[in-house]
């Protein structure tokens, strides 16, 4: 892999960031690939499991924006590790938990922080992030993030890997776990940012208030210029910590179009993709 960080530029555009240092003699196995990321930053994943998506990058650059400061960062069901190592490279002080209950999963994320050289500040948990015990209880943070699965068990094709299945239907845990484990993790001022779909908003809404958290801002996503959104990221925090006038009020910000009606990535998803060092 000596050549893994002597890529060409995009038109004149390279990659910022600091390079990650010496490359790790990491062997690419059968059945995986090795791909770019944010900056230098790559990410191991099965060519036939699951993949980053633009849900993991929408995620991590929403709980980043509202969050920049960040010191403790916590990643709930983190799979391959695609929210997270994209936040680290947004946030170059901070320390992370990720939590994860898919082995295959864990084995990758772990590949992926030491060819980064993120072990100083990446800790990687095996487990269900609803175990009481795999969060110490005086573990506080400052921004959580999450990408829960969409859908319930048995309401629709599951797919033919165990990971497409975890990252798509609700096997472990629903958007109203996500947001209880987050509630209970958030350090005073503390946010959490994640992603779900638009047809069950109400879903999102009732889950958080339930986790005495407040959908403090939310955006809509269009993955084509002139259809429905598909999708929100959010912005809670507790509601607690909030001054009283703004404990039931969401702001919502301007749909983010994903791509044009000429099917060309739109202006301002193109300069998202260079806030997170990717190419536009």
């Amino acid at each position: 892999m000596s050549d893994a960080f002597s890529e060409p530029t995009f038109k004149g555009w390279t990659k910022p960031g600091p390079r990650p240092g010496p490359v790790r003699d990491l062997r690419i196995e059968e059945g995986e690939t090795l791909d770019a990321i944010s900056g230098f930053f790559r990410l191991f994943q099965l060519k036939n499991g699951h993949r980053f998506s633009t849900d993991d990058l929408l995620t991590a650059w929403y709980g980043t924006t509202w969050c920049p400061r960040a010191d403790r960062v916590l990643d709930l069901g983190s799979g391959i590790g695609s929210v997270g190592m994209i936040a680290a490279w947004r946030l170059p002080g901070a320390k992370f938990v990720t939590i994860e209950a898919q082995a295959e999963s864990v084995r990758l994320a772990r590949k992926s922080a030491l060819f980064n050289n993120l072990e100083s500040r990446y800790e990687i948990r095996h487990g269900d992030f609803r175990d009481a015990s795999i969060i110490h209880s005086d573990e506080k943070f400052d921004l959580v993030l999450g990408s829960p699965p969409y859908f319930p068990l048995g309401t629709g094709v599951e797919g033919d890997h165990a990971q497409k299945v975890a990252c798509r239907f609700e096997v472990r845990g629903d958007i109203r776990d996500y947001c209880a484990v987050a509630s209970k993790g958030l350090a005073a001022g503390g946010c959490f940012a994640c992603v779900f779909p638009t047809e069950q908003l109400e879903r999102a809404e009732k889950a958080s208030k339930n986790a005495e958290l407040t959908i403090i801002r939310r955006r809509p996503i269009v993955f084509r210029e002139g259809e429905p959104p598909l999708l929100n990221v959010f912005a809670m925090m507790r509601a607690h910590h909030l001054p009283p006038r703004m404990r039931e009020k969401t702001w919502v910000e301007p749909d983010l179009i994903i791509r044009a009606r000429d099917g060309s990535v739109h202006p301002e998803y193109a300069a998202i993709k260079l806030s997170i060092g990717f190419p536009p």
